[in-house]
């Protein structure tokens, strides 16, 4: 099964580079303009993808740290897409209101105010801009967040034969 891992480890590296490259096409190409939710999916996915491809160096105790970098990661990206298709799902009276973008709060207010702003997301998140077979952007990077994040359980699991030592430490 291990033998499986460090294929799986560059396949999830270079879907988070496809998928990157993709989030950059829709907003420099498309014109689609991203919002705070997004930016930090974004974030999730670059750290995913960092993580994976540090898996293929061939240190076991490193396998594991990796591994669960990406678990961790696709988790933390899990819930802010989960909360940005929440949004999006929700009344439009209901919808929190939209405040500045991320780009002037992080200019203008202090880090934790705009760690927050990041998280939680605002009215324009709830914006659906782009949809494909009736899935917009967040549902789609809830899909890939959860194929990762068992991705990373796998890389996790199978990581090989513990290296043999002739002396314990």
């Amino acid at each position: 099964m291990h033998r499986y891992s460090v294929p799986l480890a560059l396949t999830v590296c270079i879907s988070c580079v496809a998928l990157l490259l993709t989030a950059l096409y829709m907003e420099y190409v498309s014109g689609l303009v991203p919002c705070a939710l997004c930016l930090a999916q974004r974030g999730a996915f670059a750290t995913i993808g960092v993580a994976a491809l540090l898996y293929v160096i061939p240190m076991y105790r490193l396998k594991l740290l990796t591994g669960a970098l990406v678990v961790v990661s696709a988790l933390l990206g899990m819930w802010l897409a989960g909360r940005q298709v929440w949004l999006q799902s929700l009344p439009e009276d209901e919808v929190p209101a939209c405040g500045p973008d991320i780009y002037f709060v992080l200019d203008r207010f202090p880090l934790s105010e705009s760690f927050k702003t990041l998280m939680l997301g605002s009215g324009s998140c709830a914006e659906v801009q782009w949809q494909f077979l009736g899935v917009s952007i967040p549902g789609w990077t809830l899909i890939w967040f959860t194929l990762m994040c068992i991705a990373g359980l796998w890389l996790m699991l199978f990581r090989g034969d513990r290296p043999f030592r002739l002396f314990k430490e």
